[in-house]
């Protein structure tokens, strides 16, 4: 998970040799917008289905990190690649307080609600969609503010649910497991019996048929347990760390030896881990611009760019 500790003592570090850096990592990183391709062919996807998917993870729109404007330069971009489907991957909300405007989420969300693609637009949460809901952490259930707002603008929202898709008649399972680290504020305010709402086993059992799954997981660590049951897990939250030097994510170390902040991973899946958009903790990145995530999943092979 992206420690706060460890990211802000390595941005300082880095800034500190000079202000170039200091401006670079806050001033023009953080507003690039990228496109990265993924390739992938998981080993128990069907031949012939050939699937394409754009992900939007980690927004956390505020002013001037993350405006409204911005939002809609990201909803363009994005529908301008014709995917197949639309996913998004969790943190609407600002992930920090170094902004000088809050944007609610019934002014965000139906920019998202302008997304478009043949298969539909699927969102999840992230845990800064609980923590930013005062109310739904006092009393330790409710639908989160960013839900509500995001079905509003006509985007369903799973959590622990599953849905199957069909393209050119093959069909796959699209899965929404619940936030993992929804509830950990909430000690200060009560006492609740678990920290997330995550159901990974539940959330299987409602795939039906032997058709392939993709699963959305705001946080990616949850791969360490996944099944080969699941082709696809797409995640967001580490954002890369924020910080990122030749491949190195300081903030974000290795969970039991594997690393998953950022980028392809295979464990008993194949796992994407998006770079995401927004900022968290601080509005800082430097080697890890901003990107829309964009995975072609089977086919025929193709280089990775970036």
């Amino acid at each position: 998970m992206l420690s706060r500790r460890r990211f802000l003592s390595f941005s300082g570090g880095l800034a500190a040799p000079g202000f170039s850096t200091a401006t670079y990592g806050v001033g023009i990183e953080p507003l690039r917008l990228g496109v990265t391709d993924y390739h992938v062919r998981p080993r128990n996807w069907p031949v012939g289905l050939e699937l394409k998917i754009a992900a939007i993870a980690d927004i956390h729109a505020c002013d001037p990190w993350m405006s409204l404007a911005h939002i809609e330069t990201i909803v363009a971009r994005t529908n301008a690649l014709r995917p197949d489907l639309i996913v998004l991957l969790g943190d609407y909300v600002a992930g920090h307080r170094h902004h000088i405007g809050r944007i609610d989420a019934a002014a965000w969300a139906p920019v998202l609600g302008g997304l478009k693609a043949p298969l539909g637009v699927h969102a999840i949460l992230g845990n800064h969609d609980y923590w930013d809901d005062r109310t739904v952490q006092r009393n330790g259930r409710g639908v989160p503010v960013a839900q509500q707002a995001l079905e509003a603008a006509g985007i369903p929202v799973y959590e622990n649910e599953v849905v199957r898709l069909t393209k050119d008649g093959q069909a796959f399972w699209l899965a929404g497991l619940g936030d993992q680290l929804a509830y950990v504020p909430a000690r200060r305010f009560r006492s609740v019996p678990r920290i997330g709402v995550d159901d990974l086993a539940g959330t299987l059992r409602k795939v039906t048929d032997r058709a392939p799954v993709i699963l959305m997981a705001h946080e990616p660590d949850i791969a360490l347990r996944v099944p080969s049951r699941v082709s696809l897990q797409l995640s967001g939250h580490t954002h890369g760390g924020q910080v990122r030097l030749l491949g190195w994510s300081p903030a974000v170390p290795p969970r039991n030896g594997v690393n998953l902040a950022y980028g392809h991973i295979r464990t008993q899946c194949d796992v994407i881990v998006s770079g995401g958009l927004g900022c968290s903790l601080m509005p800082v990145r430097i080697g890890m611009p901003p990107e829309i995530v964009q995975v072609t999943v089977g086919g025929e092979p193709q280089e990775v760019t970036s």
